[in-house]
């Protein structure tokens, strides 16, 4: 079978890495397998999506490599990809199930509902809902019509059996139906409820394939009877233990998960991040780095872990130093951005890029080391330990005979001071960068300015030895 698989959110809030790994894994699943991957939105909670949260979505999975055959932006066969303009097929689908007998108007209230329940706990119930109300008096539902009320729609679970599925990950599955009572299908005024609209959206969108959170096992169960009465085809669905973050509590946006516009901000690069996703669902994964599509070529939800995963950074600047290593200059140049290479001279770029390489994790350490290397003449006091000032005197000469050469001045120095190995360079590498580590001097050392480097030597020759430090005791 060609999978047909889908992300579906809602545009109420920013994606965080937990819904970024969801939309990752349902991607690898269809382009592993020559498919389709559709990208829907979930808007019918009027009241809490926003134009600006869809925007930032498709900006956000777009960065992270993954591309839609169908969406909101996207037309293409199953479309629209946006519930607010499928209402109508819902309100079809819906009158199926009446006219089936399959759904009814529950007239219960928010308060009669919550009294319902509260009376179950007393009991030592489970809070389950029942038929009492299935079927009001005429003149009760007319009385409750005139008042403005308006009845949600429920669908009948059957009273016995269960529903059973093979889960992608875990197996074979079952759910009981007396697990829940009869449930929302369709909210006071017609609006289509999410355990409608998303099941009946994927199986006339042709979806073959979904991967989504554990915390959809039951709601799973529910679509399946769903889909069954209305003689719909339903997709095989698999259940993602959920992310956690680095205290052990789920990821989510509404406990402050850093979205995926922060993670771009601060610079991760969107293969680190995938690759590191992907490792986070299958351990036996390869630890090294991987393209999209040998991830794609690779990916089997069977394999994937049921064990809570932890987002932990410290992990991900592993895979954020693979991608940069890894990194053509010309991206790396794209990633740093003009701002921090502007003081780098066009023509000095790709050996300025690749000397700092090793030493760069985030575009602001690109602009740190442009500025150490391009900027002031002069960096502020550099905490060079007590040093022999022949030492850069020597440094200063042999520059000016042999230019940036660090052997030759190490040579030199050797000679006139007597140093060698990480008593020269230490002091040199201070007195030029203002750093006690960095990028290999030999290859940063032609970049700096001849006059720049030549001016921060001659201010440490021209320094007076400072005498050893001495201490005293009292007796």
């Amino acid at each position: 079978m060609v999978p047909v698989t889908r992300f579906a959110p809602s545009p109420t809030g920013l994606l965080h890495a937990g819904n970024a790994r969801t939309a990752l894994y349902n991607w690898l699943l269809a382009r592993g397998g020559g498919g389709r991957f559709l990208l829907r939105i979930e808007d019918t909670d009027v009241a809490r999506s926003e134009e600006r949260h869809l925007e930032s979505l498709l900006t956000d999975l777009a960065w992270l490599g993954l591309d839609w055959d169908g969406g909101p932006d996207r037309p293409a066969a199953g479309g629209p990809f946006r519930q607010s303009e499928r209402l109508e097929v819902y309100r079809e689908q819906l009158g199926r199930l009446a006219e089936a007998g399959r759904a009814f108007a529950c007239w219960r209230t928010e308060e009669e509902l919550k009294a319902h329940r509260d009376e179950q706990r007393r009991r030592k119930l489970p809070p389950r809902y029942d038929r009492e109300w299935a079927q009001l008096p005429a003149d009760e539902v007319a009385r409750r019509r005139e008042n403005g009320q308006q009845p949600v729609m429920r669908f009948r679970v059957p009273d016995l059996g269960g529903v059973a599925w093979d889960d992608l990950l875990r197996g074979a599955r079952a759910v009981p139906c007396e697990r829940f009572g009869d449930f929302v299908v369709a909210r006071a005024g017609g609006r289509p409820g999410f355990l409608f609209a998303n099941a009946v959206d994927d199986a006339l969108m042709g979806v073959t394939h979904v991967l989504r959170g554990e915390d959809h096992l039951e709601n799973t169960a529910r679509q399946i009877l769903l889909l069954q009465a209305l003689g719909l085809p339903q997709p095989r669905y698999g259940h993602l233990p959920l992310l956690a973050g680095e205290d052990g509590a789920k990821l989510s946006k509404r406990t402050g998960a850093r979205s995926l516009g922060e993670l771009r901000g601060d610079g991760i690069l969107p293969l680190a991040l995938a690759n590191y996703l992907v490792q986070l669902g299958d351990p036996d994964a390869p630890d090294r780095l991987r393209t999209a599509a040998e991830m794609a070529a690779d990916f089997e939800p069977s394999r994937l872990s049921k064990a809570t995963p932890r987002f932990d950074p410290a992990r991900l600047a592993h895979w954020q130093r693979l991608a940069i290593d890894a990194s053509p200059v010309s991206e790396l140049a794209a990633w740093a951005g003009e701002k921090a290479l502007a003081p780098v001279p066009a023509d000095a770029r790709e050996a300025f890029l690749e000397a700092v390489r090793p030493n760069v994790a985030r575009p602001g350490d690109v602009a740190d080391w442009a500025r150490i290397v391009f900027g002031a003449v002069m960096l502020a006091e550099s905490p060079v330990p007590a040093a022999d000032p022949a030492l850069f005197a020597a440094a200063r000469d042999a520059f000016a005979d042999q230019g940036p050469d660090v052997k030759a001045m190490a040579a030199a120095a050797r000679e006139a001071a007597g140093v060698r190995g990480r008593a020269f360079y230490r002091p040199l590498r201070l007195a030029l960068t203002g750093r006690e580590d960095g990028p290999e001097l030999a290859a940063l050392l032609p970049l700096i300015p001849a006059a720049t480097l030549r001016a921060r030597l001659e201010a440490f020759a021209a320094r007076k030895e400072e005498p050893p430090c001495s201490s005293s005791t009292t007796p």
